[in-house]
């Protein structure tokens, strides 16, 4: 039997060379009764009938529905997959739970009166509230992106991006990033999820860089914050490094610098998307029950994002509370080490696009350092240990995790060193 070698989740890609009496593969079982995958990942092959907006593609109709590889009977097996050894090591999620345990704690506090007496506390307290209340609907709408997506067959994601490792299909993930209204927490859930569907590597980099803080409703925002002018300049320079870092990713995936995405899939060379779109929109299940179990598995999916999310907020809180905000905006100014404390405070405090745009904006107004304001909202998306964790944990790779700041900041360092000089 050929011994395929596959990440959790990637497709098989020849279920005829697997013999039904072998170990089930973690989303292509034969033998597993169960009807979810791991990984929280749902094939373009299975459950059609029981999930909006899924159905299958040509080749697909010959594939037997998906069995969990966790929950398989074949507990005799001794070749379990990989995704099946993470579970049973990660148990217990300290930072998901030790994160969320002490927000929530805060957010009892704050029906305390006497919190609100001691400082650094109701800092801690507001912080929260703040950060939650900007971030809810960036994640809400990354869930049910992601739910969604894990219904469409690959062949549709892959079509509508376009053919990976080519310019065209760059632009478009840049393109796709720059106009999808989202926080950038939840931009990152989707551009892990296209990364799943088979986007290429440079395609997924695009569309994450593009949209650190690009999204309509903080365009509008930043229009009355710094004029718009600087609003559009942002948007523009945020598009080229979106696109020649993806360009680049592509490159060094090509030549094995990096490895490829296991989750590759060419497309057959019939396909026609607008008729496919069409069959799935017909075809899909819009059943309460069938939404229901979609929105599970965008929660499923988008765990990994949120535990780094409430992390995140708990580092803002202490940074609050105990690092004036007045810090930041003397030390920061036009100059060249100005914009490298910048990087490192965008390294450490960037959280949400919602949260860091405020801040932006007053390095550019205040502070008179327009550079240093777009290389506080830009380096958070290359820098920021959100983004990072969740490459490596979803990509499987410290290599292409570490190559996402060393490609993108010196091109943002120098864009912004070239605003102060020329724009301030």
């Amino acid at each position: 039997m050929t011994d395929h070698t596959q990440t959790c989740c990637s497709t098989v890609k020849d279920q005829k060379d697997i013999e039904p009496s072998t170990e089930s593969s973690c989303c292509a079982s034969k033998k597993a009764p169960q009807d979810k995958t791991c990984c929280s990942t749902q094939d373009a092959s299975a459950e059609q009938h029981q999930h909006p907006t899924h159905a299958h593609s040509a080749h697909d109709h010959s594939a037997s529905k998906a069995g969990s590889c966790c929950g398989s009977q074949a507990a005799a097996n001794k070749t379990v997959s990989s995704c099946c050894d993470d579970d049973a090591k990660a148990s217990f999620d300290w930072i998901l739970w030790g994160s969320t345990s002490l927000i929530a704690g805060l957010l009892a506090l704050s029906f305390w009166p006497e919190s609100s007496e001691i400082n650094w506390l109701n800092t801690m307290i507001e912080t929260s509230i703040e950060m939650l209340h900007a971030m809810w609907w960036g994640v809400l709408l990354g869930i049910v992106l992601v739910g969604w997506l894990n219904r469409i067959p690959r062949e549709v994601v892959i079509s509508a991006l376009g053919p990976g490792h080519t310019k065209r299909g760059i632009f478009r993930a840049t393109l796709a990033g720059l106009l999808l209204d989202l926080c950038n927490h939840g931009i990152l859930m989707v551009a892990m999820k296209l990364y799943e569907r088979g986007a290429s590597l440079g395609q997924v980099m695009a569309f994450m860089i593009a949209s650190p803080w690009n999204s309509f409703t903080l365009t509008l925002i930043l229009f009355g914050l710094i004029g718009i002018p600087w609003t559009l300049a942002f948007i523009v320079f945020s598009m080229v490094i979106a696109w020649i870092s993806g360009w680049i990713f592509d490159r060094l995936e090509l030549n094995g610098t990096l490895p490829m995405n296991p989750n590759k899939e060419a497309l057959p060379a019939d396909f026609k998307l607008k008729p496919e779109l069409m069959r799935l929109i017909k075809e899909a299940d819009y059943s309460p029950n069938a939404t229901l179990h979609m929105l599970w598995d965008g929660v499923k999916g988008a765990k990994m994002v949120i535990r780094w999310i409430m992390f995140g907020v708990v580092l803002v809180a202490l940074l609050r509370a105990f690092v004036p905000l007045e810090i930041f905006e003397t030390w920061f100014g036009a100059s060249v080490g100005g914009l490298f404390l910048t990087l490192l405070a965008a390294t450490v405090i960037e959280v949400c696009s919602e949260g860091s745009t405020p801040i932006a904006a007053d390095l550019v107004t205040r502070a008179a350092a327009p550079g240093n304001g777009f290389t506080f909202l830009m380096a958070g998306a290359a820098t920021d240990y959100t983004e990072i964790m969740v490459v490596r944990d979803t990509m499987k790779s410290w290599k292409i995790a570490l190559f996402l700041p060393l490609i993108t900041v010196p091109q943002v360092l120098f864009i912004g060193w070239a605003m102060n000089v020329f724009g301030g």
